[in-house]
């Protein structure tokens, strides 16, 4: 239960569905109730898939292009540290690349979005996929395996119920209030980077004094 937990809260913290909402309402304001019922289900769906194929293949990626453990922590800690410092700032519809002219212009032109940019890489980005990866690699028994499992789908549910209730969401919230809470867990996906660089910094310096 405890690396449920643990896993549930760092992959919703780094996912952040709720930083998601207003993006979610601009792309499907003109889609009917049944339409975003269905967008939502298949962004959820996406993001899971995504999830668990990190999860199960990572590994071998790794080994394939001879990349460390702790190589893997320093830039994933990077990743989710530079994703929680543009919610911490307010710019994580930039930072995820909304932005830009040509990006816009193409989701503007689209008639689904459910996989891209709404499931990657506006939700299972590199943060969220490195996040697993080095799961992976440091939990072996099939117990600790299957509550990241759970935890994977626990935060597929999740992010399913609150894209389903984003447009009431908003109206309740207003754009300031997800605005303060996408605040608060930017302030936490910073500690939780923060602890990846730590803690391989940490392993690389007793690995080199022996």
């Amino acid at each position: 239960m405890e690396i449920f937990l643990f896993a549930f809260a760092a992959l919703f913290s780094v996912i952040n569905p709720l930083g998601t909402v207003p993006v979610f309402v601009g792309l499907t304001q003109d889609e009917s109730l049944a339409e975003r019922a269905r967008t939502s289900l298949l962004t959820s769906i996406n993001v899971v898939v995504i999830l668990l194929i990190a999860f199960f293949v990572g590994n071998y990626i790794l080994k394939f292009f001879n990349i460390s453990l702790n190589s893997l922590r320093i830039a994933g800690g990077l990743i989710i540290t530079s994703s929680g410092f543009a919610l911490l700032t307010g710019s994580f519809v930039k930072h995820k690349g909304l932005k830009n002219k040509r990006v816009q212009k193409d989701l503007d032109k689209r008639e689904r979005f459910s996989l891209t940019p709404l499931a990657i890489p506006m939700l299972a980005g590199p943060g969220s996929i490195s996040l697993l990866i080095s799961y992976r690699e440091l939990h072996e028994s099939i117990l600790n395996i299957t509550a990241i499992i759970a935890a994977v789908f626990a935060v597929g549910l999740a992010t399913y119920l609150i894209l389903r209730s984003s447009f009431l969401i908003v109206k309740f919230m207003g754009a300031s209030g997800i605005n303060a809470i996408s605040r608060i867990i930017g302030f936490i996906v910073i500690a939780i980077g923060i602890e990846y660089v730590s803690v391989a910094v940490v392993s690389i310096v007793c690995e080199v004094l022996g």
